[in-house]
């Protein structure tokens, strides 16, 4: 099997992934990322196993596409069926996709109550059942990775984030909240520092292994790379944090809003002028509406406006007459009074 985690852990701690985000990290916004500031890994925005195996499939597709030039790209899956994660993971193979990630920690309540993404934490069998049919579906040709939380109502990384080492994934991303604690409170990132540290303590024991854990599936877990989670607001804050907490590599979400150049540790959004950020957003703009056309909602691209039109004079009405617009003609126009006006 070709595991690119491991190479970016032996040649670059720690790498830097951009996190999977629903309406945000599809093809259009992952191909602007390439040009501005390219992360090590890429993730596809979340899709549903169930659905792909059934007559919406196509409705779905379009959420799996990239371009060459995003490698290596993790197609993130969630679901129920263990069937059809196996049947899916075959697929992503096919794809060409450079790795396969379990979304168990999406704290959405609608999908928790249903037993899928953050649910699976109260269904540790289940969740292992889904990683195994995954695998299997796999076929050892690219890696099987999970994302998660540190629990469900209360923090339990020793049991939750334990018994995932127990299975031997290939990855594992931690974010360091619970699922009942969503994004309100600061992430626990002494939490994730523990889950490396039973990481490590696995390697331990398989260096000099107790009798009793032989054949538990507790042994040689060192090879998990571990990705830390969870209110990184900067490259630098991502060095801080794996520093100190270990990880071998740094996930970043919402901190790509505040600053489209967060994968560089040389730039940022204010180093641009004002004009470059709005060709930049007119880019966006016309990326989106060439690739999706009528077939996705306009409004979805309004999400992404503050990253362009903050922190400059005029910036505040200026977001609010974009958040008007309709279309791409519109945006242009927008744009093109408040250069002109």
């Amino acid at each position: 099997m070709s595991n690119f985690w491991q190479k970016l852990k032996k040649n670059n701690k720690p790498f830097f992934v951009l996190a999977p985000m629903d309406d945000v990290t599809d093809v259009v916004f992952r191909q602007l990322i390439c040009t501005t500031a390219k992360p090590d890994v890429l993730f596809t925005e979340f899709t549903n196993v169930d659905g792909l195996n059934s007559k919406g499939q196509d409705k779905l597709m379009p959420r799996l596409l990239f371009e060459p030039n995003e490698h290596p790209i993790v197609a993130q899956i969630w679901g129920q069926n263990p069937e059809n994660y196996f049947k899916t993971a075959q697929m992503l193979v096919e794809m060409g996709f450079d790795g396969i990630d379990i979304n168990m920690g999406c704290p959405v309540s609608k999908v928790v109550r249903s037993g899928s993404c953050g649910g699976l934490i109260r269904e540790p069998e289940r969740a292992k059942e889904i990683i195994l049919a995954t695998r299997e579906g796999a076929a050892e040709k690219i890696p099987v990775s999970v994302k998660t939380r540190i629990g469900d109502k209360e923090i339990a990384t020793e049991e939750w984030i334990g018994f995932l080492l127990s299975l031997k994934l290939d990855a594992l991303t931690v974010h360091g909240r619970t699922v009942k604690e969503q994004s309100k409170v600061p992430a626990h990132w002494d939490e994730i520092a523990k889950a490396v540290a039973l990481r490590d303590k696995s390697q331990e024991s398989s260096v000099n292994p107790d009798p009793d854990k032989v054949g538990t599936g507790l042994i040689g877990v060192k090879e998990t790379v571990i990705i830390g989670n969870g209110d990184v607001i900067s490259y630098q804050d991502g060095l801080v944090k794996a520093k100190t907490s270990g990880v071998d590599g740094i996930m970043i979400g919402r901190g790509v809003f505040q600053n489209i150049f967060v994968f560089d540790p040389a730039k940022t959004n204010a180093d641009l002028s004002v004009q470059e950020r709005m060709d930049l957003l007119t880019r966006h703009t016309q990326m989106f509406v060439a690739r999706w056309g009528n077939t996705k909602n306009f409004n979805i691209l309004k999400k992404f406006f503050k990253i362009y039109a903050s922190d400059f004079e005029g910036a505040s009405e200026l977001r609010v007459n974009l958040m008007e617009t309709k279309n791409l003609e519109e945006v242009e126009s927008v744009i093109h009074n408040f250069n002109h006006g």
